[in-house]
């Protein structure tokens, strides 16, 4: 696991989603989540497919509105303060599709210019190498591999230097030598930086290894919520993949938690 599960951040929480509903007509995506993620934390968001993970991300990161509920990210209220708030985050996903006409370094000075940095020449160039794509930067971005492809996403998530990253998936489609040196580098960064990840994946030794603390979804709520070590403990679970599954397959069974526990509502 990342670390234990005591939590060194205290109670500085730089995410608060309170009561957040998402609903697409008749679906219900998201019901009524309340959660908090401190500073320096990295939180898996956990579940099925369906469950409702992506469509959270896209609430934090203001790309879809909610039904109801709020979200806070670094005390700003994402509905109000959307661009400031994106100048200070970012995000990776394995399924994210970059301008395939333009190359490599293109690709990434188009987004330097967008997050506002003026000569980003050596900082796309240490991506480049700590990511292992550097013989990459001349080639058109759609002749890359799929594997190139997700370590180009996340050269591009650090550009901004973020404060808080949101990464859906971001070994997904990696070798087990390459998703293992992604890891690497992505807790160095974190321990560097003292960087916020949340994070989704189906890889649930990825999560004990990477994550401090897991929220479980299915149907939209959350169902368990805790470190790694601690839900395996409270489900009596042999792993996090038999819990996984068990929710899965029998995801009421768990809906023990209170999704307004430890509410972070506030007033700006």
């Amino acid at each position: 696991m990342h670390q234990d599960s005591t939590n060194t951040t205290g109670t500085d929480a730089i995410t608060e989603v309170c009561r957040l509903t998402k609903r697409f007509n008749s679906l219900t995506a998201l019901d009524s989540l309340s959660f908090k993620v401190c500073r320096g934390d990295i939180l898996g968001l956990l579940g099925p497919n369906g469950a409702g993970k992506t469509t959270a991300i896209h609430c934090m990161l203001g790309l879809v509105t909610p039904t109801s509920g709020s979200i806070r990210i670094m005390g700003l209220d994402v509905a109000r303060h959307r661009r400031n708030i994106l100048a200070r985050v970012n995000f990776s996903s394995a399924y994210t599709a970059l301008p395939s006409n333009l190359t490599v370094r293109e690709n990434l000075i188009v987004f330097a210019r967008l997050y506002g940095l003026k000569s980003a020449r050596d900082r796309i160039d240490t991506l480049l190498e700590l990511f292992e794509i550097e013989e990459t930067n001349d080639r058109l971005t759609g002749s890359l591999s799929s594997g190139q492809l997700t370590r180009l996403n996340l050269c591009k998530a650090f550009l901004n230097d973020p404060e808080i990253l949101f990464l859906d998936e971001p070994t997904a489609s990696l070798d087990p030598d390459i998703a293992a040196k992604v890891r690497e580098r992505l807790q160095e960064l974190q321990r560097q930086r003292g960087l916020t990840m949340i994070y989704t994946s189906h890889n649930m030794q990825e999560v004990e290894q990477m994550c401090d603390r897991v929220i479980f979804l299915a149907t939209g709520r959350i169902v368990m919520q805790g470190s790694p070590a601690e839900i395996i403990k409270q489900s009596q679970s042999r792993s996090l993949e038999d819990l996984f599954i068990a929710i899965a397959r029998n995801g009421h069974l768990y809906q023990t938690v209170d999704n307004h526990e430890d509410e972070p509502c506030g007033s700006e």
